[in-house]
């Protein structure tokens, strides 16, 4: 495989405040220094851009030192906190801004969506502009009059097709912006996070057209998106940025269950004058605790809690989460044991045990809410405690690469019998 695109020790940096050397002489070196295509002489050592500490300088780095390649023809998820620098990146990818220091090398025309009308004049009809952008791609009439037909209809927007898009809704804008970024013929489409503005039905049909454009046209996706589910079902490679660096790359699914780990969580231990949650940890049979299990091992979640003040409303319900923030399952002790409501003062802990067999390959994460058994709820603990499964032999390394496919790893017994003709 070719490399379509290319970047080497990229960083770009922002000032705050007044931009200026403060000397026109300075500004005329700095200008100068530019056209060369040498670094700015007048650029501060600046920081990476940590939206959460204060910064101690006027110049912030958006991008340090970014360093990948991407193959043609690879889908690849663009994932981060915000702030971190993804939109950033697809600007400089898409040549909408310069980098501050580094390059970038690449081969074919990239089509870009970044924001809402992107590309598009205001003044001018939606037939109009999808004829600007084809031409700006350096497509010619005759070619870009094939593809008017298909880009309409799949924008759903031939009613207005010949109306001034300044006059179009934003889900319009986008429909069309999306419709001929992704039919006009370039080798790279660069997709950020605008689809969020379409409906669920624009935004499948959109993941659908991008999985024909990267695996049956062989063009190259690049996507941001917080969707994490969007990112794994298109993606097989992503990469991750924190604070203007990569912070990991590689399998899209590693690299998204990587990404929940930088999400800083808050644990702590509530009290009041009724109860105190003491403990909730995950343990394997002999009731160690543990963080990665074997599949084909029971699973036994204990949670401690102190009842301080005879409480009999008193329950608990754990939710488990995957990597995508989709919830696996939810226990609650209401629908399992009616004997938590008879609660004295005092330390009890509950043992939840999981079969084995249940949860699949992959990284899990419990939400502890406390409740009422007429559904006052107390406290959600977000995060409280997470948990890994591994695939255990006769999973791993078999004919599906990358992991069992499915949510659940249900193991049934399965019974054959021969009927004879």
């Amino acid at each position: 495989m070719s490399i379509a695109i290319k970047v080497e020790n990229l960083s770009k940096a922002y000032q705050l405040g007044q931009i200026g050397t403060g000397t026109i002489s300075r500004d005329l070196e700095r200008w100068y220094a530019r056209v060369r295509g040498k670094e700015d002489p007048f650029l501060r050592i600046g920081e990476s851009n940590d939206q959460h500490s204060k910064s101690e300088s006027n110049v912030v780095w958006s991008l340090k030192d970014i360093n990948f390649e991407i193959e043609q023809g690879d889908a690849v998820g663009i994932i981060g906190r915000n702030g971190a620098g993804k939109s950033t990146l697809l600007k400089i990818l898409s040549k909408v801004t310069a980098p501050t220091t580094g390059k970038i090398s690449g081969k074919g025309r990239i089509a870009s969506l970044l924001e809402v009308g992107t590309g598009f004049h205001p003044e001018l009809s939606g037939r109009e502009n999808i004829f600007l952008n084809g031409a700006i791609l350096g497509m010619r009439k005759k070619e870009i009059q094939r593809k008017l037909e298909e880009i309409v209809d799949f924008a759903g927007i031939e009613r207005y097709l010949d109306t001034p898009v300044k006059r179009y809704s934003s889900g319009m804008y986008v429909r069309l912006a999306f419709a001929v970024a992704a039919h006009l013929e370039s080798e790279i489409l660069i997709v950020d996070e605008v689809l969020a503005v379409g409906d669920a039905e624009f935004q499948k049909k959109c993941l659908g057209k991008m999985n024909d454009v990267s695996k049956g046209e062989g063009r190259t996706v690049l996507f941001v998106s917080h969707n994490m589910a969007s990112i794994k079902s298109l993606c097989k490679k992503a990469i991750l940025l924190q604070d203007g660096k990569i912070k990991n790359e590689g399998k899209a699914n590693m690299v998204i269950s990587s990404y929940f780990h930088t999400v800083k969580v808050n644990i702590e231990h509530f009290e009041n004058s009724d109860f105190k949650l003491e403990k909730l940890k995950i343990c394997d049979a002999s009731e160690a605790e543990i963080k990665n299990i074997i599949n084909g091992k029971k699973i036994i979640i204990k949670v401690s809690l102190k009842v301080k003040t005879p409480k009999p409303n008193i329950g608990f319900c754990i939710a488990i989460y995957n990597v995508l923030q989709e919830l696996v399952t939810c226990i609650n002790t209401y629908h399992i044991n009616q004997k938590i409501n008879s609660l004295d003062i005092g330390i009890y802990e509950f043992d939840t045990i999981i079969p084995p067999y249940i949860f699949n390959d992959g990284q899990y994460h419990i939400n502890l809410h406390l409740n009422s058994q007429n559904g006052d709820l107390y406290k959600i603990f977000e995060n409280y405690a997470s948990f890994y499964i591994l695939d255990d032999e006769k999973r791993r390394g078999g004919v599906f690469r990358g992991g069992w496919p499915g949510q659940i790893s249900l193991l049934p017994e399965i019974k054959i019998k021969e009927i004879k003709l």
